[in-house]
């Protein structure tokens, strides 16, 4: 079907009047000034860094945030985590303390609250990406959801049909394409976590630097699958913490390093200065510069 040029006209006419509706902000502006939500219109995000840097705890941190100060609703898919261990981190976020130290009836309220704003899948088989959209989409068709995390984008088996007549690449530029479709139509945000290649592993900090020795931050090449989930992705961000560091490894470090529709909001960070989170005492949550992000209290942290 041919995009018709009334439509075409509107929408460079929103741009130039500034009509075009941004993205949902976390409230502090130096993020938002690079980061937003974006699913009006549907978009596809990729969340990429090496394994054990918590990129699903900031994923699922920076979903609550925006689940209470929007009042949006999430389904995650994570294979590699239970639904009792996602559950678990939510509360603490919404609480702000372990769980240990809660009382039963402020857990019964976060699970209230959290039944109201998150979905998750119990995974017990492999999903193909066709299983999983097509669950997705009977679950959105029966609760109204704004935003869909795939944990990990390789988790998820190939379909035997399709294996056939594409090769690896083409393959998840195929299934990429199709999930980007599926945001569109259903007017989510999608996101996939993705890990890098093992030859990232081997990019360290040169001699000499600051963080000698460290492992770098992921780019868009070093994604596993290669250059299309780049290619395809909307917006892209790098999660990454120097876990062997004595003192930053309680530091989330997240780098902007692509935002499709600058109109809606959001940048590219700079590599000098991404996004640093710190950790709360007992990872209960995350303050940017001395201030907790949810509810913008200082905080004393004591480790």
């Amino acid at each position: 079907m041919i995009a018709q040029s009334k439509t075409i006209k509107d929408k460079i006419l929103d741009i130039k009047y500034g009509r075009v509706k941004e993205g949902l902000k976390i409230g502090i502006p130096d993020i938002d000034e690079y980061l937003r939500f974006k699913y009006t219109e549907g978009s596809l995000n990729l969340a990429i860094g090496h394994s054990n840097v918590g990129k699903t705890t900031v994923l699922v941190y920076l979903f609550t945030v925006w689940a209470i100060k929007h009042k949006l609703r999430f389904l995650i898919f994570s294979s590699e985590n239970t639904p009792s261990s996602i559950v678990r981190k939510i509360i603490e976020f919404k609480m702000q303390e372990p769980i240990q130290k809660a009382t039963d009836e402020n857990i019964d309220k976060a699970m209230q609250w959290i039944d109201a704003h998150f979905k998750v899948i119990d995974v017990k088989k492999n999903y193909t990406y066709i299983e999983l959209l097509k669950e997705a989409k009977a679950i959105k068709d029966a609760w109204d959801y704004q935003g869909l995390l795939i944990d990990p984008y390789n988790s998820l088996t190939r379909d035997s049909i399709l294996a056939k007549q594409y090769n690896g690449y083409e393959y998840n530029y195929f299934c990429l394409t199709q999930l980007r479709l599926f945001s569109r139509e259903q007017k989510i945000a999608i996101w996939i976590n993705c890990h890098g290649v093992t030859e990232a592993m081997r990019k360290v900090y040169p001699s000499g630097h600051e963080y000698e020795g460290m492992v770098k931050p992921l780019n868009m090449a070093d994604v596993e699958g290669g250059g299309a989930f780049g290619n395809r992705a909307d917006d892209v961000i790098a999660i990454h913490r120097m876990t062997s560091h004595s003192t930053l490894w309680m530091y989330s470090q997240i780098y902007v390093l692509k935002i499709k529709e600058t109109e809606t909001g959001g940048k590219c960070s700079s590599y000098e200065n991404p996004i640093s989170l710190r950790m709360s005492k007992n990872n209960v949550g995350f303050e940017f510069q001395g201030k907790d992000i949810l509810y913008e209290k200082p905080l004393n942290i004591e480790f």
